[in-house]
């Protein structure tokens, strides 16, 4: 009421009649979040140089980053925000100016996610907070995937795009030479705490075929590490919490 926020009440199987849409941004750097989740991220030039994958479609909700939480007891896998992997529950969602949020309570975890970015420098922001409220002990993991572009097209600019792994700052690195005009930039994803594994190759994450919703290497126990040049390049960075 006070006019500070937009606020939408998703209830299961509910969707807003299209995607709206909260645009962040710094004059160096830039993001926008729906409804539904965490759309992309840009650096200096949103059409030149896109960091992560962006559908143009005004009536698409595709996501170029995404967060996946999963019971590493059970294997079941949902993530903070309605997309990729809905919950089957309530999402209470958030725009301001600055920021966006994202609340849901599933399987007895309650989960907050909050999105930001710097005021002046190029870095986006995404807070996880996890509150367990069964009467059980939980193992929970949290997995971020981004799928880099570093450029104006991701078919154009992903056999050109070099990932590397920090192992010092625990930061995954990705840059694009093919790039001219932001090639010496390098995009970066890292946390607070050092991974419990970490990827670099798309195919290994969704698997052949493989879909958002259910990536493939959710599926199994670990990720392989596979960081390396001339691949289909993503950034996927997992904590146990």
């Amino acid at each position: 009421k006070d006019g500070k926020e937009y606020r939408m009440i998703l209830e299961e199987g509910k969707n807003t009649p299209a995607p709206w849409i909260n645009v962040i941004a710094n004059e160096r750097f830039g993001c926008w979040i729906s409804e539904s989740g965490m759309g992309t991220s840009w650096a200096e030039n949103s059409g030149e140089n896109k960091l992560t994958t962006w559908n143009n479609d005004p009536l698409m909700d595709n996501q170029g980053e995404a967060i996946y939480l999963r019971d590493e007891d059970t294997g079941r896998i949902w993530s903070p925000t309605p997309l990729p992997s809905r919950a089957k529950s309530t999402y209470y969602v958030r725009h301001g100016q600055g920021y966006s949020s994202f609340e849901n309570a599933n399987e007895g975890i309650i989960s907050t996610l909050t999105f930001s970015i710097a005021k002046d420098d190029p870095v986006k922001f995404a807070l996880l907070r996890v509150q367990n409220i069964s009467n059980r002990i939980r193992r929970i993991s949290a997995t971020y995937y981004a799928e880099w572009v570093l450029g104006s097209d991701r078919d154009l600019m992903r056999p050109y795009i070099i990932t590397e792994f920090d192992t010092s700052t625990h930061t995954l690195l990705a840059r694009n030479p093919y790039n001219s005009d932001f090639q010496k930039q390098t995009a970066f994803l890292t946390a607070t705490r050092a991974p419990h594994g970490v990827t670099g190759s798309r195919v290994e994450f969704l698997g052949r075929n493989g879909s958002f919703q259910e990536p493939a290497v959710l599926k199994r126990m670990g990720l392989a590490s596979t960081i390396e040049a001339g691949m289909d390049p993503c950034a996927a960075f997992q904590q146990l919490l």
